[in-house]
């Protein structure tokens, strides 16, 4: 017969035994709860460093324009793209331009129904071994979008021919100047060779030399950046040449300084009173009125185009010989007047011709060639045109959508901080 197994008994515990075993397991679970409270404690601290240190930082939302955010990491690899060969002080106000204008342009297109998807754009970017990031995303995005809505849009509601001018023109330094050629011209001396000569437009020193071919109105404006050869080429008849037209706004690379030197030392420091001219007529009539007594303060306040004679009175101070041949202390025509020991002191020179700086003012020579109306576009005055009208509708985005955009985010210390991040990241990538 099998033996029994024997039952082992449940163990029993006195009172106090129990007391104390169940005091024990508190124990135990009152350290296991602290350890890992206090393990929590320290991810939660370590993470909080964390967001706080890293993510929120360049997280942080400092544009908006409507419900599209650009964060400080979008904004550090704008300044690291394009701010590795320039100042990243002076780049900012571009930049935040350039972002919110690129928002726009791409919200407004949509409205257009004008889209350019994200896929294909990563797609060229990997074709052409670009990086793919969100920065070269929207940068070439934006390019594409101008493409489609120059030909989508823009191109469709440019007309295919615009009044147009055949003309010859030349800013001279001078009315005196332009009368001289005027009768030139009349005389049937050639244009384009008289350009060369008495021309003080780059368009005139340089092709076509003064003959500008047929073009509309909008067209001149963009190559003048004036208004007074267009106006007159438009209101005139084919083949008329104008008198002189007076533009006290276009520049010109050519001056005439009134130079006085008081004095001279052996060491070659000079004190000096001078003022730049915008032509050699202005400059024989204020050299005159200097020699008979007007004050020079006012004369170099109201005429001197040297903006230390302007703001100075006329007064220059000590000017020194430069150390090195290839410096100049003003110009190479000024500086050859003051030190040249032939110099007469105390008296105004005659107008002394200068190239190298720039004076505005001076008069137009306009030959009108001839006149059409609707006269067909050339492809490149298409292009010009759609240009202008692309850029035009580009700069009034900002301003029609003014109250849709906040930059409240972009403080000066978020400013410096992004710029400090984009140079460490910078001098990281060199070194690394």
């Amino acid at each position: 017969m099998a033996k029994k197994k024997r039952e082992d008994k449940p163990k029993e515990y006195t009172r106090r035994q129990l007391s104390h075993f169940q005091k024990q397991k508190r124990r135990q679970r009152i350290i296991f709860i602290s350890g890992v409270g206090i393990i929590a404690a320290v991810l939660l601290i370590v993470l909080f460093g964390w967001y706080l240190g890293e993510y929120r930082p360049v997280h942080r939302t400092v544009i908006k324009v409507n419900e599209t955010r650009f964060n400080t990491g979008y904004y550090v690899d704008m300044l690291k793209l394009f701010g590795s060969s320039q100042d990243m002080n002076t780049l900012t106000t571009t930049l935040t331009n350039n972002i919110i204008e690129g928002a726009l342009v791409r919200q407004e297109a949509e409205k257009l129904g004008i889209v350019v998807n994200d896929d294909e754009v990563r797609k060229d970017l990997e074709e052409a071994g670009s990086p793919t990031t969100d920065v070269y995303v929207d940068i070439i995005r934006t390019q594409k979008l101008q493409e489609r809505l120059s030909e989508e849009y823009f191109g469709i509601q440019l007309p295919v021919s615009a009044n147009q001018v055949y003309m010859m023109a030349m800013l001279a330094e001078s009315e005196s100047v332009a009368d001289e050629v005027r009768a030139k011209v009349i005389n049937g001396d050639n244009f384009t060779a008289l350009a060369r000569q008495y021309g003080q437009n780059y368009y005139s020193k340089n092709e076509p030399y003064g003959d500008f071919g047929w073009h509309p109105a909008e067209v001149f404006q963009g190559r003048f950046d004036t208004l007074v050869p267009v106006d007159y080429a438009f209101g005139a008849a084919a083949g008329d040449v104008s008198p002189p037209l007076s533009d006290n706004a276009s520049y010109k690379q050519l001056g005439y300084w009134l130079i006085k030197v008081l004095s001279m030392s052996e060491d070659e420091e000079g004190q000096v009173q001078a003022l730049l001219l915008s032509s050699l007529d202005e400059a024989v009539d204020i050299k005159a009125r200097l020699e008979s007594g007007d004050n020079l303060t006012a004369l170099a306040a109201q005429y001197s185009q040297f903006s230390t004679s302007r703001e100075n009175g006329g007064e220059l101070g000590t000017i020194s010989r430069p150390s090195s041949a290839n410096d100049t202390a003003i110009s190479v025509a000024f500086d050859g007047y003051v030190f040249n020991p032939g110099t007469e002191l105390g008296k105004w020179s005659d107008p002394v011709k200068d190239t190298e700086y720039w004076t505005q003012g001076g008069a137009w020579v306009v030959k009108v060639v001839d006149k059409a109306d609707d006269r067909e576009l050339s492809s490149e005055d298409r292009t010009i045109l759609i240009n202008k009208a692309y850029s035009e509708w580009v700069e009034q985005l900002p301003l029609v959508h003014a109250a849709e955009i906040d930059i409240s985010g972009l403080t000066e210390e978020v400013r410096v901080w992004m710029i400090s991040r984009a140079q460490e990241e910078l001098q990281q990538a060199v070194g690394g």
